[in-house]
């Protein structure tokens, strides 16, 4: 009995050994999700596209808010961020820099100091490109104003040059006259259109006649009917003549007589 033991018992370890080599293994299990985003993530931050590693973050935030790694990508987004402005404002690019800054600090609001070297250094390039732009303004009018002076100096010495040319006086131009002839005595003029009561013929009447007495220093005899169409002429004839000249003082006389048709006699005062 001890013996078939003993012989049994090698056989048996051999008979284990060779099930659990032909033991099926579990196959592999697929890659956890999250591992598979923060990869990409990673893979984003390494080639440079701070925007789609910028959108996948916000994405793993929502789906592993807790995740202790969270911040620490957040971080490296936010230097990303920073590098890329520095890059912008060594190549002069005020814009771009100051973007870049503005998405470092969304990212890291509670770390204020880490955005505050790229901060400075904007605010300096910007004051220096104002000074610049300053300077360039005084250049630019200074070079005007150094024009204008020489174009002042050599127009003094051309006028000094030319000869002196007496400057004949211009004669005034001769009035015109509208109704009258400046030449005699008196004219008449009649105002048939104060019978019809055509007032708008009579004022347009009036302006000439208006015109023609400022023009000669002409008096005025108003002839009418009856006497109290006379104020009627007047007003409306002395109404004209202030507002061509307000100075002048309009001789005007009248004269009845109901069996003529009105009229206006103009005299010329020399």
């Amino acid at each position: 009995m001890k013996s078939f033991v003993s012989r049994g018992f090698p056989l048996l370890l051999v008979l284990l050994l060779a099930g659990c080599q032909s033991a099926p293994q579990p196959a592999n299990r697929p890659l956890d999700d999250l591992a598979s985003a923060f990869r990409q993530l990673d893979q984003s931050l390494a080639s440079g596209d701070l925007s789609g590693a910028e959108s996948q973050l916000g994405s793993l935030q929502q789906r592993a808010a807790g995740d202790t790694r969270l911040e620490q990508y957040q971080r490296q987004l936010a230097e990303a961020h920073l590098q890329q402005g520095q890059q912008a404002l060594q190549a002069g690019d005020l814009d771009n820099a100051t973007k870049a800054l503005s998405r470092a600090r969304s990212l890291m609001p509670q770390a204020p100091a880490l955005t505050t070297g790229l901060d400075g250094a904007i605010a300096q390039a910007r004051t220096a490109q104002e000074q610049a732009a300053a300077a360039a303004a005084a250049r630019l009018q200074q070079a005007q104003q150094l024009r204008m002076a020489t174009e002042r100096q050599a127009a003094a010495i051309q006028a000094t040059q030319l000869p002196n040319v007496p400057v004949e006086p211009v004669a005034p131009a001769k009035p015109q006259a509208r109704l009258i002839d400046p030449a005699a005595a008196s004219s008449v003029i009649g105002m048939p259109m104060l019978d019809n009561q055509d007032n708008q013929r009579l004022r347009n009447l009036l302006d000439d006649v208006a015109a023609d007495m400022l023009a000669f220093n002409c008096a005025v005899r108003i002839e009418v009917r009856q006497a109290k169409d006379f104020p009627w002429v007047a007003s409306l004839l002395q109404a004209r003549i202030k507002r061509l000249d307000p100075s002048f003082s309009p001789r005007i006389s009248q004269v009845i007589k109901p069996a003529q048709v009105p009229q206006l006699v103009l005299s010329p005062q020399r």
